[in-house]
């Protein structure tokens, strides 16, 4: 245990400068860099576990290049925070900086390897990963905080450090001013390093589900399929039949389900036939409606608040920061907001969107409402009368009422270092960062105890809490409740006597039968092959074609064009009252060969509302040919935007290149048809 050594998160989310040990950033006097380190960077220690890399990399490994160390633990919602920083910070300057990720784990789950593993395939992080289990380079560098940075100049000296989030503001300009001077010094090596192999990842029907949500009336269960970017619901009692919302591409595009994206969506909430998603890594709450197929964005701008914590306002226009999950209650979704650890409200009616519970502040305390502290709360449900939340950083259930006068109480959970693995009463409870909750028509909340790879029931009015199920050890085994093995459980919600688990590392949904007391896990069955993008997970509007073919292709009548530089004509006609979808893009797909020779850049074009006709640029070389082409067009109502349509043109056309043809186009027709209503 660390914690006298350790402070508040939250303080790091200020961005305060804290002193390292080292000096800040300075000016150098005498080598004539902007910024040059003074002492030399230790090496790193032996005996520890390197991740994306062959073997343990050395300062020599490192020569020339400037590196910036990140201590971090993946459970702190900062650090998360500070992820999309770094990769952005590594794509600009992919050939100079070189990130390590120093992993000092809070919490004893965090500090396994195997577990760090599975976080790093989850949020797709390339750079090399020490587990730094025993705080040796933690120590080394003096940290105090999760998130810290340390940077290093390419003669492998120390520069300087801070902690918090605010990553790429505070070192771009340093990076970029220290990439031109050492550059012209001649002394950054573009070389990639040699041991650098990131983690592979392996195809799976769900990639790492975050959360999951049963609707009984409708006989659905939504799952947040978060590491594919998007939202999977199949029937309670057909289980392959599925849908899907979302393209799977990591993006903030409302839309018609194909064309929406996501980006690590967690907490689901549904009323009637809208669906309310926690789009975690957009920092947004997107509304689906269920009926007409459609998502667009109910608050949140894409980008994290850049106040602390963050101001209300009305709808959309509100920056959010990391909710992770929802809850309706009283006309209101209440969102547990993880970034400024607290909980929201949206009056669905009005709009309004403001702080519900808790001050900003890091910790837990009970009291009033706006004066209360939680700690990364990442779970909520509700009875109707009391939300009940799971508070992940203190490793506690919680309660707040929904009225706006009332108070926050601890069910469990005693402090931001209290954590384990001890059924009970009371404060002799003991969790460890649990992330889901679900309140069951018996009066029982139950737990998914995250990192105890458990499911916990707990009496919020006796305050027990009991194993229902887990072994402990992080595995994948069905059975009894006593015999199951889970591996970090998300979320959870209880239905019809059965608990429906998104066990995460698993890739799984898991279903706890409460009567026989046995887990098994979600079969999809020939789903299985719509998740994994064999067989198409939506059937498109089906628009017929002015061609009158009934094979779903268009064959067009045999062209001839001149040799040389030549014009793709696609010819998509709108008919009047309609037009493109702002919203998605209009893409192609062209097939090259030695007679219709497309460039690489041009075989495929994604654009939203382009021009039309669309035009790409060709070579043609003297020869017969057939030419293919996929168009795929996204358009909707010109006047009330409500009605949204996608059509997906597959070209065939026979093409004679000679010396002498009439033109240089070859032209690709099609006149859009809507659908009758």
């Amino acid at each position: 245990m660390r914690q006298k050594f350790l402070i508040s998160t939250s303080i790091a989310v200020i961005g305060i400068i804290v002193i390292l040990g080292i000096r800040q950033f300075t000016q150098a006097q005498d080598d004539g860099f902007t910024y040059a380190g003074i002492e030399p960077a230790p090496n790193f220690p032996e005996g520890l576990d390197w991740l994306n890399v062959s073997e343990p990399l050395t300062m020599s490994d490192l020569e020339g290049k400037i590196v910036l160390l990140d201590f971090w633990t993946y459970g702190c919602i900062n650090c998360i925070h500070v992820i999309p920083e770094l990769q952005r910070l590594e794509a600009e300057y992919s050939e100079y900086l070189v990130v390590i990720g120093v992993h000092s784990a809070k919490f004893d789950n965090e500090g396994q390897t195997d577990n760090i593993k599975q976080f790093i395939r989850r949020y797709n992080i390339e750079h090399p990963v020490i587990n730094d289990v025993d705080f040796i380079v933690w120590d080394t560098y003096g940290a105090r905080a999760w998130p810290t940075q340390v940077l290093i100049d390419p003669n492998g000296k120390i520069v300087g450090g801070r902690a918090g989030e605010g990553v790429y503001e505070a070192f771009q300009p340093i990076i970029a001013t220290m990439v031109e001077e050492y550059g012209a010094a001649g002394l950054l090596n573009s070389e990639p390093i040699a041991k650098w192999i990131p983690l592979s990842d392996t195809e799976s029907a769900l990639s790492f589900p975050a959360k999951v949500l049963v609707d009984s009336p409708s006989n659905r269960l939504f799952i947040s399929d978060t590491a594919h970017n998007r939202i999977v619901i199949t029937s309670l009692d057909e289980p392959s039949n599925i849908t899907i919302i979302g393209s799977g591409e990591q993006g903030f595009v409302d839309g018609d389900f194909r064309a929406a994206q996501f980006n690590n969506p967690q907490g689901l909430a549904v009323g009637g036939n809208t669906l309310y998603v926690a789009d975690t890594g957009n920092h947004a709450i997107r509304e689906i409606d269920l009926s007409n197929r459609t998502v667009r964005t109910l608050v949140g701008t894409g980008e994290q608040a850049n106040r602390y914590p963050p101001l209300g306002g009305t709808a959309p226009n509100v920056a959010l920061s990391s909710p992770w999950d929802v809850t309706l209650a009283d006309g209101k979704l209440f969102i547990a907001m993880a970034g400024p650890h607290q909980i929201w409200r949206v009056d669905l009616i009005t709009g309004e969107t403001v702080a519900h519970a808790g001050s900003g502040y890091e910790n837990i305390i009970d009291g009033p409402l706006n004066r209360a502290q939680l700690a990364q709360p990442s779970g909520i449900d509700n009875d109707g009368n009391m939300l009940y939340f799971a508070d992940a950083e203190v490793s506690a259930i919680r309660t707040a009422s929904i009225a706006p006068d009332g108070m926050v109480t601890t069910i469990v959970g005693t402090g931001l270092f209290d954590f384990g693995d001890v059924d009970g009463f009371g404060d002799e409870v003991l969790l460890q960062h649990a992330l889901g909750i679900t309140v069951a028509d018996d009066g029982f909340l139950y737990i998914a105890d995250t990192y105890n790879n458990k499911i916990k029931r707990i009496d919020p009015t006796t305050r027990e809490s009991i194993t229902l199920a887990g072994t402990g050890e992080a595995g994948f085994a069905d059975g009894a409740f006593s015999e199951a093995q889970f591996y970090e459980p998300n979320g959870i919600d209880y239905a019809n006597g059965k608990l429906y688990v998104a066990d995460t590392n698993n890739h799984a949904i898991r279903i706890l039968d409460l009567a026989t007391e046995t887990v098994t896990t979600l079969d999809f069955g020939e789903g299985v092959s719509t998740l994994l993008g064999t067989e198409s997970p939506l059937e498109p509007v089906q628009t017929p074609s002015t061609d009158g073919n009934q094979d779903g292709i268009i064959h067009l009548e045999t062209q001839k064009v001149t040799a040389g530089e030549g014009t793709l004509v696609f010819d998509i006609q709108i008919p009047e009252g309609y037009k493109l979808n702002t919203l998605a893009p209009f893409t192609i797909i062209a097939q090259s060969d030695a007679i219709v020779n497309i460039e690489e850049e041009n075989q495929r074009f994604r654009e939203i509302t382009p021009s039309l006709p669309v035009r790409l640029p060709v070579h043609f070389h003297r020869g017969e040919t057939t030419f293919y082409a996929d168009v795929t067009v996204y358009w909707c109502e010109a006047i009330q935007e409500e009605l949204c349509f996608i059509e997906r043109l597959s070209f065939e056309v026979p093409v004679i290149v000679e010396e002498n043809a009439s033109t240089t186009e070859l032209i690709l027709p099609h006149t859009l048809i809507p659908p009758i209503q």
